[in-house]
């Protein structure tokens, strides 16, 4: 429900902070003081469009707020919410909405930024408006099966058939894969040899090819290496010239500093360093001639390095940009060829398990499909009782269950095969006959009006233990309809305001009477400036909101008034 709305710079609302409490929450006022204002700040808070010419003038933005809490019965709305990571605290929720004057607008969930089509989602398991929007999920034929489920107590014999329904589909889905497979089987299996065996002679074995790199480098610089080395071992031990090497002279160094240290010890440290050079560069030495020895000037070597380069670098080209990758794809290939080598056992075995699964689905399809005929005829009944209160005597109202042929679909008694999906076999439709001798049409094409209205208000009481949608908006649902009428319409909110908090825009002095609370939507000049402001009404205020909706605050439209709201206390509508 909707616990607290904020706006700001709205239309013509500088600041409206609304609290509306449970129950039924009426809202009136004269024409044209804001009351479709509210309606719509609250539609653009659920995800409607962001109209720049909404931004009350002079403002650089319009900002709304609101804060809504739920129930168990919308566990829907939570998973939504955990699956984009938005729950923070369970049971309650936030939204914000900015509109800017350059055009941009945002919108967040619990302080998350969000995208306008998420928030619509989230919006349709919050409120339902009945009025001049496309809130109204009564009017979406999509929402007609489940809500008839719901009426249904179905919900076990649902799960039953989607799991059955979600094994068939796998076991098809895997059919068809195989199927696939064996198109063109035998040039494809031709294929996948040829390139797994090019891969296989290959022997290929991951850095090889940064080894071979490696030793392409030394053999075609052989001759480089060989000659740089040799220089290098000879100024190391023999100086080509008649100067000492680098070994000679640190011995000289040596035996100087022998001298040194006899005469001052404290020279010992820096005569072990320099034995240590010493040690160092034999080492050195030693490790260049080994690798001296190691350099081989071989040609042929030379070509068969390359030759295995070029080698990898094609099948590098053809299957994967390492060895690596070459190597998977050599797996890959390998797996498909055993799937399709023993695909025409496998689809023996799946054909066997597609007959149970399809006769498993058929039987919980049917039985899903009973329980919705049998809740069909009861939801009609129960639908034209409340229209009948609602002074709509003869209007029929029918719930259409319709099968749709389909030759891949599933087997009915009868031997007819009927589309399926993740909700069984029936296409449900609500339909409705408002007067007696019309025939029944789709309820998504009535016209608008008070038979609409009416239509709507009775199905929300049929169904409102089954609707999880908790907050409930009738914008002029007393639209064509009298006072007497309008009374009955009113009983029928508050009856429904029981189980939903319910918010009604209307004219009609002898529907409001019925509220729980009750708001004046009104305009006010100040500095200038014109701007809508809601006020909520104590029981004197609304005797005389009331008698002004009766025509006068005479003292006769004032007796009227305290009449109306006697008759529609708690108590008095309770019997106590």
């Amino acid at each position: 429900m909707l616990k607290r709305l904020l706006i700001t710079d709205f239309a013509i609302i500088d600041h409206l902070d609304f609290e509306p409490g449970n129950g039924l929450v009426i809202l009136t006022g004269e024409t044209g003081a804001g009351k479709s204002i509210i309606l719509d700040a609250i539609q653009t808070i659920l995800g409607s469009p962001a109209d720049t010419t909404l931004i009350r003038g002079g403002a650089p933005k319009a900002r709304l707020e609101a804060w809504f809490s739920y129930n168990s019965r919308q566990g829907d709305l939570e998973e939504l919410l955990k699956e984009q990571d938005l729950l923070e605290e369970p049971g309650i929720l936030t939204i914000e909405r900015e509109i800017r004057n350059e055009g941009r607008s945002t919108a967040r969930i619990n302080g998350h930024s969000v995208n306008q089509g998420f928030l619509r989602e989230v919006g349709s398991f919050l409120v339902d408006i009945h009025g001049q929007s496309d809130y109204l999920s009564l009017l979406n034929t999509k929402s007609h099966l489940e809500l008839l489920d719901r009426y249904a107590k179905n919900e076990t014999a649902v799960q039953k058939y989607q799991s059955a329904y979600h094994e068939l589909v796998a076991i098809r889905k895997e059919i068809h894969e195989l199927k696939h497979l064996e198109q063109d089987t035998a040039a494809r299996i031709e294929l996948m040899q040829f390139q797994l065996n090019e891969i296989d002679i290959a022997h290929l074995k991951e850095g090889e090819d940064i080894e071979l790199e490696a030793e392409r480098t030394r053999l075609a610089n052989s001759e480089n290496l060989a000659s740089t080395t040799q220089e290098i071992l000879a100024i190391l031990e023999e100086s080509p010239s008649e100067s000492p090497s680098i070994d000679d002279l640190l011995g000289q160094v040596q035996h100087l500093m022998q001298a040194l240290t006899r005469v001052d010890a404290s020279l010992a440290p820096q005569a072990e360093q320099l034995g240590l050079i010493l040690v160092n560069v034999s080492d050195l030495a030693r490790e260049i001639h080994q690798y001296s020895d190691q350099i081989e000037f071989n040609p042929r070597r030379l070509i068969e390095v390359e030759e295995r380069l070029q080698l990898i670098h094609n099948l590098k080209r053809k299957y994967g940009g390492s060895i690596p990758d070459v190597l998977r794809y050599a797996e890959k290939t390998r797996q498909t060829l055993e799937t399709i080598s023993r695909s025409s056992e496998r689809l023996e075995e799946l054909s066997a398990a597609e007959i149970i699964a399809r006769e498993e689905a058929t039987q919980s399809a049917i039985e899903v499909s009973q329980t919705r005929k049998d809740a069909a005829a009861a939801l009609g009944e129960a639908v034209e009782h409340q229209l009948a209160d609602l002074k709509m005597n003869g209007a029929r109202f029918h719930v259409s269950l319709q099968h749709r042929s389909d030759e891949q679909g599933l087997s009915l008694r009868d031997g007819t095969r009927v589309a399926f999906n993740a909700r069984g076999i029936d296409e449900v439709e609500f339909l409705i006959a408002p007067n007696p001798g019309e025939g029944l049409k789709p309820l998504v094409k009535i016209a608008s009006g008070g038979e609409t209205s009416r239509l709507m208000l009775a199905l929300k009481n049929v169904l409102a233990t089954e609707d999880p949608v908790s907050t409930l908006i009738f914008d002029e649902i007393d639209q064509g309809i009298g006072g007497r009428v309008g009374a009955i319409v009113g009983k029928k909110l508050w009856e429904l305001a029981r189980s939903h908090q319910v918010f009604c825009v209307t004219h009609l002095p002898q529907l409001a009477a019925y509220g729980t609370s009750h708001f004046r939507v009104q305009k006010d000049t100040r500095e200038g400036r014109t701007t809508t402001t809601l006020l909520p009404l104590n029981r004197e205020e609304r005797i005389l909101e009331l008698a002004a909706m009766l025509g006068s605050n005479s003292e006769s439209t004032l007796q009227s008034a305290r009449e109306l709201l006697d008759t529609t206390t708690e108590d008095t509508l309770l019997g106590l």
